[in-house]
């Protein structure tokens, strides 16, 4: 029976069915943000966070085909209820767009959390090889040699800073950079050459689940005033990153390179010298 808009429509039962669309649709955005919650202020276990996630995926899914099932319905039998199968598909379009855009990197991009400028002698976790102990977390070890060729392929452009300051100024630099990241700093050292280079290890979190990704910079001295700046930036948890810590270092290399730049091109405020006294005036009289 076609649907009708007329007062006796008015009069007809909502659809269990569209309800059901409904209900399931907003019980997914809510697990969503518990299970947004549970990862950002470590609540419960990683595990637990990441069923919590998927069951509302789950839902939302499970929404979608109880909205066409309404529609169905309410198509034979002329009862009310597509505002309802509406807002359901629109709460489910919203929570799958960003896990479905997740997928479709997933398969584009190489099944690697390790990056770093360095392959060769990338910058060591020390502080934060305390954190990545648990279980279920990625070794502090760096990946090896498939993760690196991997990469090269996918991010050819990630290499080595060099600078054209010297290395405390590119220390720094770096510092102020990672301070206004609000990334959570677990160690810093200054470089004191030839001694000791400078490292800076913090932890990063991604934009919406908040998950843990380690950072440890390395700064070293190149030639007499240059220096070299090396950034290793790893997932705390699943072998695919997704690309998130590739998009970070490009991000701060670019970063470097203009605060440094604009640091260098910045002049140097000389001394005024005072001006000299003139001899006083005598008047003769």
């Amino acid at each position: 029976m076609a649907r009708r808009f007329s007062a006796p429509y008015q009069s007809e039962p909502v659809s269990s069915l569209a309800s059901w669309a409904r209900n399931l649709a907003v019980f997914s955005v809510v697990a969503v943000l518990v299970s947004i919650l549970i990862v950002r202020f470590g609540f419960l276990e990683m595990k637990p966070a990441l069923a919590t996630f998927f069951g509302a995926l789950g839902c939302a899914g499970l929404s979608i085909l109880v909205g066409f099932a309404a529609f169905a319905a309410i198509w034979q039998n002329g009862s009310r209820g597509m505002s309802r199968i509406l807002l359901a598909l629109l709460i489910d379009a919203v929570v799958l767009a960003y896990p479905a855009y997740l997928a479709v990197q997933y398969r584009k991009l190489p099944p690697i959390h390790d990056i770093t400028t360095d392959p060769i002698d990338p910058p060591r976790f020390e502080a934060l090889a305390r954190l990545r102990t648990g279980e279920g977390t990625n070794p502090a070890v760096y990946a090896g040699l498939y993760s690196a060729e991997q990469q090269r392929l996918a991010y050819p452009d990630i290499e080595t800073v060099e600078l054209d300051v010297p290395v405390q100024q590119a220390f720094d630099v770096t510092m102020r950079l990672v301070t206004k990241r609000k990334w959570l700093v677990i160690d810093e050292r200054s470089p004191q050459p030839p001694r000791r280079v400078g490292r800076i290890e913090a932890v990063a979190r991604t934009p919406i689940m908040g998950f843990r990704e380690d950072v440890s910079i390395r700064i070293t001295p190149d030639d007499a005033d240059g220096s070299r700046v090396d950034i290793r930036s790893a997932s705390r948890y699943f072998e695919s990153d997704l690309g998130s810590n590739a998009a970070r270092i490009s991000k701060l290399i670019d970063d470097i390179n203009s605060a440094a730049d604009s640091a260098s091109l910045k002049p140097v405020k000389k001394p005024v010298a005072p001006a000299a006294k003139l001899p006083p005036k005598v008047v003769k009289k």
